[in-house]
């Protein structure tokens, strides 16, 4: 591991997606980055004092074909590679950053390095691209630190747009512009302008431990979202799923849901058989408040856990995590309901 006195060393992990693409210049088609010929491409990062290495999957994957298998090994790439290098950036497709970043901030407990995420709208070899800025800042800030030599951002981020926001309050809201990533519930970590202005305030205190990898994730979850009109037949195929353990309840504003008498039994069925119900909201904003409104006194009363102002995306990768570690029923609640990560804000 270098010291403040030695030149830091950043490592690159490309596991796929947009931002490492280029066109080839006879062909037109895009191809792969060569990241051995990184400082060719983009020579700025030579006034960055820092050393670079990368580190590309076999073979690359879209973010669409995100799975746990291969979160496990990109944390286990992180893992063998802490003690030498400061500082990580993952170049990683958009569909399913938020995802990535957020099961990485449960999987690598006490973390104390930067895990800085970042991709781009447009691919590197585009003239206008997005990758060239987003790739630059996310190295600024994985080596990034204080007048102590300590990291500015111990934790896993997004870098987008220049916006750098805690990985797993995190979400991807727009398919089209840059700004394509949005934290509505919690502050930036950094705003890159002129300068790159840190709001340390916001940023986690880093691991005081030794860095402990958790690579049991547990699939036996669902995604049950409410929408007008839902039926009955709906609700019971996905409460109804062999094995299923976990589901998170994506409801309306501050947690509500319909009244109807069916739907509370059915989901008050597949809690008394042992499933957990995690309620998270579906705006971008906000936080569930549970029993504020008759619509969701019931789903208080019958035991449904109340999600606070956690993402979707986050609740599936903590439901996944805690499942993975065992966890059940009343300490499965307490777990869910507690911050691990920085993930909700409990009120």
């Amino acid at each position: 591991m270098t010291t403040s006195n030695q030149t830091p060393a950043i490592l690159v992990i490309y596991t796929g997606g947009t931002i490492g693409m280029i066109k080839d210049p006879h062909t037109g088609a895009l191809t792969p980055f060569d990241f051995h010929t990184l400082y060719k491409h983009i020579p700025i990062l030579e006034n960055i004092s820092c050393q670079i290495e990368s580190y590309s999957f076999d073979p690359l994957i879209d973010s669409s074909n995100m799975k746990p298998a291969f979160w496990i090994k990109l944390a286990e790439v992180i893992e063998e590679n802490y003690h030498k290098f400061d500082g990580f950036v993952v170049l990683h497709g958009t569909d399913t950053m938020a995802y990535s970043a957020s099961v990485l901030s449960f999987m690598l407990e006490n973390l104390n390095k930067p895990v800085v995420f970042t991709g781009s709208q447009l691919p590197m070899g585009v003239i206008r691209t997005d990758g060239r800025d987003n790739f630059i800042n996310a190295i600024e800030i994985a080596v990034a630190k204080n007048e102590v030599g300590l990291p500015m951002i111990p934790e896993v981020c997004i870098c987008f747009e220049n916006n750098i926001m805690r990985g797993n309050r995190t979400s991807k809201f727009n398919a089209e512009n840059f700004n394509a990533f949005l934290s509505g519930n919690y502050p930036l970590l950094a705003k890159v302008g002129v300068h790159i202005k840190y709001f340390e305030q916001n940023v986690m205190k880093p691991g005081s431990g030794k860095l402990q990898l958790h690579k049991k994730l547990d699939q036996d979850v669902a995604i049950l979202k409410l929408f007008p009109g839902i039926t009955e037949n709906v609700v019971k195929s996905i409460l109804a799923i062999s094995g299923l353990k976990g589901v998170i309840l994506e409801t309306y504003g501050a947690g509500n849901a319909p009244t109807d008498q069916w739907f509370i039994d059915e989901l008050e069925s597949a809690i008394n058989s042992g499933i957990s119900v995690f309620n998270v909201t579906q705006c971008k904003g906000g936080s569930v408040e549970m029993g504020k409104y008759e619509t969701s006194i019931h789903l208080e009363s019958i035991g449904v856990i109340g999600g606070y102002d956690i993402t979707t995306e986050s609740a599936i990768a903590k439901m996944m995590y805690l499942l993975g570690k065992g966890y059940s029923g009343p300490e499965l609640r307490k777990f869910l309901q507690t911050p691990l990560a920085g993930e909700l804000t409990v009120e």
